[in-house]
């Protein structure tokens, strides 16, 4: 233990590394672990036939198929295009090119409930999008999905841009003049450089998705067994008074999220030791 301690101090750049770390150990049990904890210590207190009542009823176990499905697939689309945007802002100038970036952070400044009803009356059946497609949007799942995809996107591009900024051109260029065409180039060098930041903002994007309240509720319209959520199923178990029934759906949500989240960096460290190799 000595040894480790002299260790750590001996290779610490900045001075006060102890006091450092304390706080952030602190800080970090205040603000997530206690919180966390105590959610599972109030599901802890329910029986086990009211704990699998309460989330594995069919209007919950409905809410989770909508949840975590729409969550996954917008995070996958906003992947392919968060990388596509994030390539054209830092690739190629163009006029207005500043505008378009400043408008990829509309969503992290929009309030979530003007969002929604944005969202809600462009793509109502008398909307000034909705009128005009042959599909319904609005009150619908596929209007929680264009909720996610708004609110996701600007997780990828900007955890893309940078490390497209910092990677320029000399390695296409390279490939470039060993024969390789555009699309060998950027699949077999500059693809999986990308990858680790590609999957990282995946990730945000999945993890913003699940927990989506404010946004989605206005244009889903929460329909039973059809449009509901499962944040708005929690909300609901609150609105009754069944505490522990809400803390039993929120863990069901932790437990999830954090095996998404695992096979998520596990994925990532993959392509970083692929990358180094």
């Amino acid at each position: 233990m000595f040894f480790s301690r002299t260790l750590l101090k001996r290779h610490s750049v900045l001075p006060g590394f102890d006091l450092a770390l304390g706080f952030t150990l602190l800080y970090l049990s205040l603000v997530v672990l206690i919180p966390l904890s105590a959610a599972f210590l109030k599901a802890a207190t329910m029986t086990p036939e009211a704990f699998w009542d309460a989330v594995a009823s069919p209007r919950v176990v409905a809410s989770y198929r909508l949840t975590f499905g729409a969550s996954f697939i917008a995070a996958l689309v906003n992947a392919f295009f968060g990388l596509l945007i994030a390539w054209v802002l830092v690739r190629y100038d163009f006029p207005g090119r500043r505008l378009v970036d400043a408008l990829v952070d509309l969503p992290f400044a929009l309030p979530t409930a003007v969002a929604g009803i944005t969202l809600t009356a462009l793509y109502a059946e008398n909307g000034w999008i909705g009128q005009h497609l042959p599909f319904k949007v609005s009150f619908t799942p596929l209007g929680v999905f264009v909720a996610l995809l708004f609110i996701g996107l600007p997780f990828v591009v900007r955890t893309l841009q940078p490390v497209l900024e910092d990677l320029g051109r000399e390695l296409e260029e390279a490939a470039a003049t060993l024969g390789a065409t555009r699309w060998q180039s950027f699949s077999r060098v500059t693809l999986p450089i990308l990858a680790p930041a590609l999957l990282t903002g995946f990730a945000l994007a999945f993890a913003r998705a699940l927990g989506e309240y404010g946004s989605v509720i206005f244009i889903a319209g929460n329909l039973p067994m059809v449009s509901e959520i499962t944040p708005l199923m929690i909300i609901s178990k609150l609105e009754q008074y069944d505490v522990p029934g809400a803390t039993a759906i929120a863990v069901v949500m932790l437990v999830a999220s954090f095996v998404m989240l695992l096979l998520i960096n596990m994925l990532q460290g993959w392509a970083r030791r692929r990358q180094g190799q």
